[in-house]
């Protein structure tokens, strides 16, 4: 390759990250994060429980399962470009769907359907990441994109329902904008072209593993059910913590504004501090160190949300979010990075280790919701625990 043509390549790739970025925030992010603000509205709206909607916010979990791991190996198969080009385009469409919703069934499947097609997404964009950077760099990508989920999540969190719903007409509305927003995403990724390293798995060799064979390979790795395992219960938790959250604030007579702006500030220190864990993984060359005290970091922050009352609230919030994205970014990168998986397989690996970590989103905001009627902050010393 001539030094122009490097030239440009290295520019691409700073595109491509773009574009990732933005996928995250708009495709996956704002749209999945905006339902725990809308769920009051909502639950006036179509009459939900407590309970219902802790099972609504856990629906879309149970189809993940089978989509993140279809999604990773899809993408491995046929390349990240065009799987994401459909996966937001079919994404879009779903999610705008759980507007049309008139009842707790009708939510719960437009969610499961929504679900089912989202977890594609960010497997297939930390692949993305994994092809276009080299190992000295892909924490930092990785953390990049991670900071792009975040940015999303606290974005959502502080317009969706306080002024996109009021501005729009309604939650419905606010559904059927994000939707339109990550079907359009899907354009630039059907334009994008393919990296040195995905063009060369695509011509390298013709017979090429099916992707029930490379699942079945993937399977056999020690390190990538290890992640999974340490998912299943960590994103569970947060998950069980996202959803509730705003309402448990709402009911401890925190005004509306005040309620999503706790939860926005968890996304916020998340978002600030990914890019800076993500690269301190890089330097140090310790992922394991991070990954360890992230998880701790996690526990003290939802166990004191269970007791603390005013202004700790914050605190105890700071705490549980400050490690969440770049957490989620090392983690990516250590999948990555383990022996037997690589660029060609990071994609199955990822969607294996989402698998289980679906398992975990779908019953913890169940189980922490029930323990409510006991009392009010249980379900935060159940999600710690």
């Amino acid at each position: 390759m001539s030094r122009n043509d490097q030239s440009k390549s290295e520019r691409y790739k700073w595109y491509v990250l773009t574009v990732a970025t933005l996928t995250h925030t708009l495709a996956v992010a704002m749209p999945t994060m905006c339902m725990p603000v809308l769920f009051k509205e909502i639950s006036d709206d179509l009459g939900l429980s407590l309970i219902q909607i802790g099972a609504v916010w856990g629906a879309g979990s149970l189809t993940g399962m089978f989509t993140a791991l279809l999604g990773g190996s899809i993408g491995d198969r046929f390349g990240t470009r065009r799987t994401l080009a459909v996966a937001c385009a079919l994404a879009g469409v779903a999610g705008a769907m759980r507007g049309l919703s008139n009842s707790f069934f009708t939510l719960s499947a437009t969610v499961l359907l929504s679900g089912f097609l989202l977890p594609a997404i960010p497997t297939n964009v930390h692949k993305t990441c994994a092809l276009w950077f080299s190992r000295k760099r892909l924490g930092m990508a990785n953390g990049v994109v991670s900071m792009g989920m975040a940015l999303g999540f606290m974005a959502a969190s502080m317009i969706s329902a306080t002024i996109l719903s009021p501005l729009l007409g309604g939650w419905r509305h606010v559904l059927f904008f994000y939707g339109i927003i990550t079907i359009l995403i899907s354009i630039p990724w059907y334009f994008m072209k393919p990296s040195d390293t995905e063009h060369q798995l695509a011509t390298s060799d013709d017979s090429r593993p099916s992707a029930w064979q490379v699942i079945q390979e993937t399977a056999r790795l020690r390190g990538v059910w290890l992640f999974g395992a340490g998912m299943l219960a960590l994103s569970g938790a947060i998950q069980g913590t996202l959803g509730y959250l705003p309402l448990y604030l709402r009911q401890a007579g925190w005004n509306a504004a005040a309620a999503d702006n706790a939860l926005a500030t968890f996304h916020g220190i998340s978002m600030i501090s990914a890019i800076p864990i993500a690269t301190l993984s890089d330097r140090i060359g310790s992922r394991k160190a991070i990954l360890l005290t992230g998880s701790l970091m996690f526990a003290l922050g939802m166990g004191l949300l269970s007791f603390v009352e005013g202004s700790l609230v914050w605190g105890s919030v700071i705490i549980a979010g400050i490690f969440r994205d770049g957490f989620m970014a090392i983690l990516m990168t250590s999948i990555m990075e383990t022996k037997g998986v690589g660029p060609a397989r990071a994609g199955t690996a990822m969607g294996l280790v989402s698998v289980l970590s679906s398992i975990g989103q779908l019953l913890a905001p169940m189980l922490g919701n029930s323990l409510a009627a006991t009392r009010p902050g249980l379900p935060f010393a159940f999600w710690a625990a």
